[in-house]
């Protein structure tokens, strides 16, 4: 009987022992760990957003130094590039584009940069002008658009109806590709 009191006292002391342990000293490590996890979650987040920007900054970079001319008279920033037209005219045969005109316009000098605009007149699907309009947009020049008009009557409607072309509209798009200039 007294090994038995023993062992039960020995076993109550162990108990009372492994419930300070778990209160005192095991009880904040998990705490502080979950913590610490939430820290490296929030800086392993702030370290993909700076990957991010400096991927995009080294692309803008590119962009830029694709489009910076030395002077107004640098063959970059001639009216018609054939460069650009060339590239244009390969991406809307890409997208099965009725090309009917290309004019280059006349540039346009600002202090920092020169605009030369360029209409288009195209045959084409909504679908495939977006396509277009998306291709362009990647593409290695600075570009905007200015313009986009739809021209759609009856009798052309009625017409392209009964050519199978239902989907295809005549549209007239103005963009203008963009020279930055460098300042000695």
């Amino acid at each position: 009987m007294r090994k038995v009191l023993v062992g039960l006292i020995l076993l109550a002391l162990v108990a009372v022992g492994f419930y300070y342990f778990q209160k005192l000293v095991y009880a904040p490590k998990p705490a502080k760990v979950k913590e610490l996890d939430r820290v490296i979650q929030q800086e392993n987040e702030k370290l993909i957003a700076a990957q991010i920007i400096a991927n995009e900054l080294k692309h803008v970079t590119k962009l830029i130094e694709g489009n910076l001319a030395q002077s107004a008279r640098d063959s970059l920033a001639e009216d018609a590039s054939l460069p650009f037209m060339n590239q244009v005219t390969d991406i809307l045969r890409l997208y099965d584009i009725d090309l009917i005109s290309i004019e280059p316009g006349r540039r346009r000098n600002f202090a920092d940069y020169l605009q030369n605009p360029y209409t288009l007149e195209i045959e084409t699907s909504y679908k495939s002008l977006v396509n277009f309009l998306n291709d362009v947009e990647k593409n290695n020049r600075l570009v905007t658009l200015d313009r986009v008009d739809l021209q759609s009557n009856l009798k052309r409607v009625q017409a392209l109806a009964k050519a199978g072309k239902l989907d295809k509209r005549n549209m007239s798009i103005t963009m203008s590709t963009l020279t930055l200039l460098k300042h000695k």
